[in-house]
């Protein structure tokens, strides 16, 4: 049996006209640069990873900040037909990740990011630039 979640959104979006799980991690990510989150990094780990095929790391300046960009994100997710399978906050707000399946943003403060450091565990990713300005109407 194939469950609903074996079509990554990218592959399934053409086929509905929507936008593609690239074009909804750079939205994500300009959401994260627009709320000051630092050192918002977009890395495609398609073929790298088993699970997802972007993750989106940014660094939080508070854990209220982080949360309410957490759950703007999230909202932004429903608004452009990507709900969240997940969303999950350490005990201390120092880690937070909303689970899209295609995409997985990880919201740090500085210190837990420095150690856990997702751009070294994904080297061998692809880092996608993510444009801040306005998409032409």
């Amino acid at each position: 049996m194939i469950s609903d979640h074996s079509v990554s959104n990218s592959e399934s979006s053409d086929a509905m006209g929507s936008m593609n799980t690239e074009e909804f991690a750079m939205q994500v990510g300009k959401l994260l640069v627009e709320r000051h989150c630092d050192d918002v990094a977009l890395l495609n780990v398609t073929g790298l990873s088993q699970v997802c095929d972007y993750v989106l790391v940014g660094t939080g300046t508070s854990d209220r900040q982080m949360k309410s960009v957490a759950t703007e994100v999230a909202a932004l997710g429903r608004e452009l037909q990507f709900p969240p399978f997940r969303k999950n906050i350490d005990t201390g707000a120092t880690w937070i990740v909303v689970d899209f399946i295609s995409l997985v943003v990880h919201l740090f403060e500085p210190e837990r990011r420095a150690y856990y450091d997702l751009e070294d565990l994904w080297s061998d990713a692809k880092r996608v630039e993510i444009s801040t300005e306005s998409s032409p109407a």
